[in-house]
């Protein structure tokens, strides 16, 4: 029986597949929940001071308040199935939960702490806000070129955070970073080749000098 070989140079140590998550995962929840306390402190001022009002001018025009309440989509798209949206945020943060177990990946973690905490400050007006439990409107109100939103959607931080973090996991897909820490490698990366995890563990062949 040949003896245990000792940690060398790219061998990975006890407890390093372990950090190597725990910083990925500890950024994602961070990050979720500082994209969660914003929108749920901008919802808050927004119904408090918006409310019953003119819409509020910024930038030349460029940006407006306009306090709204959306029961759909974008442009209220989808607004006689309210109670869809709720159905659909939970099964994207089960998704989120379940892929997470095999997260090592830096730039991954805050692409889906930005979705996560997007996906649920629009949750929680779903099922807490008016008219009742899982039909609730969700509170949007900035507005960009025009106060009434027919440049764009009026939208919310949970909104934009959401975006951001999907625009940023389509960047990440189309350059070949994969969530576990490890790159698509070759110019069309059809081989699905991974490049080499640093911690991965060097067998006692490959520790080998050729003779």
């Amino acid at each position: 029986m040949s003896a245990v070989p000792s940690a060398g140079p790219g061998t990975a140590e006890p407890g390093t597949a372990t950090r190597s998550r725990r910083r990925p995962v500890t950024i994602l929840l961070g990050l979720a929940a500082f994209a969660l306390a914003v929108d749920l402190l901008t919802k808050h001022l927004a119904l408090a001071e918006l409310s019953d009002r003119e819409p509020v001018r910024l930038l030349g025009g460029a940006l407006y308040l306009s306090l709204t309440r959306n029961s759909g989509a974008a442009w209220s798209i989808g607004k006689d199935y309210t109670w869809v949206f709720p159905l659909i945020a939970i099964g994207v943060l089960a998704w989120i939960a379940w892929m997470g177990r095999t997260l090592r990946s830096v730039p991954w973690a805050i692409s889906l702490g930005l979705v996560v905490g997007g996906v649920t400050g629009n949750l929680i007006d779903r099922i807490f806000r008016a008219p009742g439990w899982f039909v609730g409107h969700v509170v949007d109100m900035i507005s960009v070129f025009d106060p009434y939103g027919r440049v764009f959607p009026i939208f919310n931080i949970a909104d934009s955070a959401l975006v951001c973090g999907v625009i940023l996991a389509v960047w990440l897909e189309f350059t070949g970073r994969q969530r576990d820490g490890t790159r698509l490698v070759g110019d069309d990366r059809k081989g699905m080749e991974r490049a080499p995890e640093p911690t991965a563990q060097i067998t006692d062949d490959e520790r080998r000098e050729p003779a």
